[in-house]
Parts: C-alpha cells; structure tokens; sequence
C-alpha cells in the first residue's frame, strides 16, 4: 500500500518549524483564488501573486483564500509569514502525511483532514490532504490537488444560497469540513457496490482474481478507517471547544457533522466485517472444491483397487499357474474385472458416495 504513505525520512535531522515539503507534486503551478464577501457583496478572483492576497488579512468581510498546491515552499513561507501562522503548523501543513487533527492557537484554529476521491480507472481510493485555517475574518485552505470538492460552496457564495454569506468565518469553516465528509458517503456508495459484486461472484464463480480484489479492497478500508477515524475527535474538539472564533451557533451544525461522522466510521467498520465473512466464505468455498475434488479421485482409485489387484495376480509369470494355459482365462479375467469394477460402482452410488 505504498501510495498511502509519506516519505518523512527526507527531514530526518532537520530542526523543528523547517519548511520543507513531504509528498508528490500534483499540480504544475500554485493556484490561488479569494473569494470575499458579505451578505450584500462579494468578489471572487484569481491572484497571479502571493502578496495580493495579503491586504484580506485585516477586512471585515469574510475572506476564503484557496490555495491548489503547497510544493512551493517560498509561497508558503510569505503566507505563513503574514498571517502570523506558527512554524510548526506551517511544517505540518507541507507534511501531506499527517494524520487528521485539530489545533487552537487562540489567534486561529489549526484543522487536517483528508479528502478521498474515487478513482474509477483504477477503482481505487485517492487521498489528498486538506488543511484550513480559521482567522477572525478569513479563512485559508491548502490543498494538494486542484479538483476539489468545493464547488457547491462556491456557488452558495455566487448565487447568495442558505446562511453562509450571512454567517462568519466560522461557519464558512463548518462548510468545508462538511463537504469533505459527506464526501465519505459517496465513496462508501462505491465500495458498498464493489463488495455486493465480490458477494456474488463468490456465490457464482470463485477464483484467484476474487481473492486479489478482497485484498485490495481491505487495503482500502483500512486506509479509509485510517482517515476517518481520528476526524471523530478534531469534530468533536471543534464542536465542544472553547475557541473565541467559533460560535455557539455554528456549535450546532459542527455536531451535525459528528453524527455524520459516527455514521461514516459504523459504515466502515460494517464494510470491514463484511468483507471479513466474504474471505471466510472463500476459503471455505475452495477448501470445499478441493474436497469434491480429492472425494472423486478417492473414489477412482477405490474403484481401480481391486482392479489392479487382479491384473497384478493375473500379471504373474508363474509357470504353473492354474489359468495359464486356459482358454477362456483372459476373458473369464476380463469379466471378473469388469463385475468387480461395476460393482464397485452401484456400492458406491448406494452410499451416496457420488
């Protein structure tokens, strides 16, 4: 499972709060959009520079600056810079291997998760990391990749739908981290219909291929089990926390996503012990094929026993065998074998043997 991992031995030595980035480069440039509004107005762009988005830091709209990429470690060290965000949040911001969890420094608040996306070329899990920031007026994502799943909030933004341009950072803040676990649940759609489709192939037609996927399908839950657990307490944290920034009345929606995520995690562990009785089912179904197998080879050599038996005696080179110069020996022989063999046959088929 090596595309579930992080290199971290790159920064063996470093000191504590160095800048430097831990994962694949999945975008060409570093893309960053702002959108600021109000429940009046709002402005959406593209900054071509880092600095541009620099005098949102103090407006008193809500900013969201969104930025799609972190390899550029200069980039990230102006903006870390200028909102006054700590050293060490900002290493584990460009460490993509870090494990969901949330941090209040009192001036902002500090949330990792992972966003999942299902690839179905390879029918497989993608993971991204995703990290928000959440000022007094702003809030600012970094992500790996430039696909996201933000595109609803976005057009919440533009056309003025629901609370959000009437709510504050914090609730723009809620918004994301529940986009990103509902999310979940369509990914879960998936693999619920892939262990449906391993279900009855095992039923149908079991083989090696049946047993490849199985496998690549537990990697997975254990991947999402690993993502998706610790998000219970960085929610939870958030909900029950006593940061200034987060109101009480985002409080309720914030346990709105804790039920979500309770519901994700008993999905995953459901899916988990089902693919358990899966495997279970297909070591039982070949170990039953082998013995259908090893019971009819049994029977034909029970059947040939006495068969050989015969033919070894009448194979005797003796000469004065009684039969030996017989006329009628071989084929007295013959019958002999045959009606022995028949009736090996119908005794067999009377116990129900075969």
């Amino acid at each position: 499972m090596p595309k579930h991992f992080k290199k971290r031995s790159e920064k063996g030595g470093l000191p504590p709060g160095t800048l430097a980035y831990v994962g694949e480069k999945k975008v060409e440039k570093v893309i960053i959009t702002v959108f600021d509004y109000d429940s009046e107005r709002y402005e959406e762009k593209e900054l071509k520079s880092i600095e541009e988005c620099f005098p949102y830091k103090d407006t008193p709209t809500v900013t969201w600056i969104n930025m799609a990429g972190i390899h550029q470690v200069d980039i990230m060290e102006k903006i870390g810079n200028h909102f006054g965000i700590h050293p060490l949040v900002m290493e584990d911001i460009l460490n993509t291997g870090q494990r969901p969890k949330m941090d209040d420094l009192e001036d902002y608040v500090y949330v990792v998760l992972k966003m999942l996306n299902y690839n179905e070329e390879d029918d497989e899990i993608d993971a991204e990391q995703i990290s928000i920031i959440l000022g007094q007026n702003f809030v600012i994502s970094f992500r790996e990749k430039e696909r996201d799943v933000f595109e609803p909030i976005r057009e919440r933004i533009r056309k003025n739908k629901g609370r959000i341009r009437k709510k504050g950072a914090d609730y723009l803040a809620y918004t994301l981290v529940d986009s990103v676990v509902d999310n979940y649940f369509a990914i879960l759609e998936k693999i619920g219909e892939r262990i449906e489709f391993l279900d009855e192939e095992l039923v149908e037609n079991p083989s090696t291929q049946t047993l490849q996927e199985i496998h690549g399908l537990r990697r997975e839950l254990i991947f999402l089990r690993k993502s998706i657990w610790p998000l219970r307490e960085v929610i939870s944290e958030l909900e029950r926390g006593e940061s200034s920034l987060i109101k009480e009345s985002t409080g309720i929606y914030l346990r709105d996503v804790y039920d979500h995520t309770i519901q994700v995690i008993d999905t995953v562990e459901t899916f988990r012990d089902m693919l358990s009785g899966i495997l279970d089912v297909y070591l039982s179904s070949i170990s039953n094929k082998m013995n259908e197998v090893m019971k009819v080879l049994t029977i034909i050599a029970t059947i040939f026993i006495p068969l050989t038996f015969l033919a070894g005696v009448y194979g005797m080179n003796f000469r004065y065998m009684p039969e030996l110069e017989w006329r009628w020996g071989y084929f007295t022989a013959l019958f002999l074998m045959a009606s022995v063999g028949i009736g090996m046959v119908i005794y067999v088929r009377k116990k129900k043997w075969l």
